[in-house]
């Protein structure tokens, strides 16, 4: 697998500078419509936590689009994690 220079965007950057922005929704309010703690909501657009299956599924049905989408998100941020920490090792 060939390493990554670029980081991969963060769900959580996408919502916050883009989504959230484009709705004119903050923060609480997001959180309201997820069934989701307003710190959860917090650490995922800061970046502090990675987006679980239950959070792609709730955004997905909130902003009508696919779990997958999120989930892919997430998991390129985590193999670039992974490839950026170990290298060639794996």
């Amino acid at each position: 697998m060939a390493t990554e220079t670029r980081k991969p965007t963060h769900p959580g950057a996408i919502l916050r500078n883009d989504i959230l922005p484009e709705l004119g929704m903050p923060q609480a309010e997001l959180a309201r419509c997820l069934g989701v703690s307003c710190v959860t909501v917090s650490l995922c657009l800061h970046e502090k936590r990675g987006l679980s299956a239950d959070m792609a599924m709730r955004l997905a049905r909130l902003l009508n689009t696919t779990p997958e989408s999120w989930l892919g998100m997430q998991q390129a941020i985590d193999l670039w994690a992974l490839e950026s920490e170990h290298g060639s090792e794996h």
